[in-house]
C-alpha cells in the first residue's frame, strides 16, 4: 500500500514553466494533473476521452467549436468546473493567468490533435511528474 501524501500547493508552487502540466496523482486509468497558464494554447481536440478543468485560481476561458467550425465559449472562475467531452475542438486561453487542475486518461497527451506547428511556449506531453 502507498503511504505517499500529496500536497496541492506545493504542486503547483514547483510548476515553473506555463502550460506544462504536472502529473499531481494517478487515479485507476486517469491522471490528476495541474498546470499553470497564460495567453493562449491552441485549438485541438481529444478524439478518446473526455478532460476536465477545475480553477484553482484566475479565470479560464474554454472556447468550443463545432462541426461547422462555430466557436462557443465558457468562461471559468475559482471552483469552476467544466467536462470538455471526447472529440471537441477546443481552446483553453487566459489573459491574466490561472492555475487549474485537470483529469485525464493517462495516454491523453495535452496537445490532443492539433494539426500544424505548435508556438514555441507549448510542448507536447503527457505532464510531468510533480515531485509533490
Amino acid at each position: 500500500m502507498n503511504t505517499d501524501v500529496a500536497n496541492l500547493d506545493r504542486a503547483v508552487a514547483a510548476i515553473d514553466q506555463l502550460w506544462d502540466p504536472r502529473i499531481f496523482a494517478r487515479v485507476n486509468d486517469h491522471m490528476i494533473k495541474v498546470v499553470k497558464v497564460e495567453g493562449e494554447f491552441v485549438w485541438h481536440s481529444h478524439p478518446d476521452s473526455d478532460e476536465m478543468f477545475l480553477v484553482l485560481e484566475g479565470e479560464l476561458t474554454i472556447g468550443l467549436r463545432d462541426a461547422d467550425r462555430q466557436v462557443t465559449a465558457v468562461t471559468l472562475g475559482v471552483g469552476d468546473s467544466y467536462v470538455i467531452p471526447r472529440g471537441v475542438v477546443h481552446r483553453p486561453t487566459s489573459d491574466a493567468g490561472a492555475t487549474a487542475v485537470l483529469i485525464e486518461h493517462r495516454d491523453t497527451t495535452n496537445t490532443g490533435e492539433h494539426e500544424g506547428d505548435l508556438p514555441d511556449h507549448i510542448v507536447t506531453t503527457l505532464g510531468r511528474e510533480s515531485g509533490a
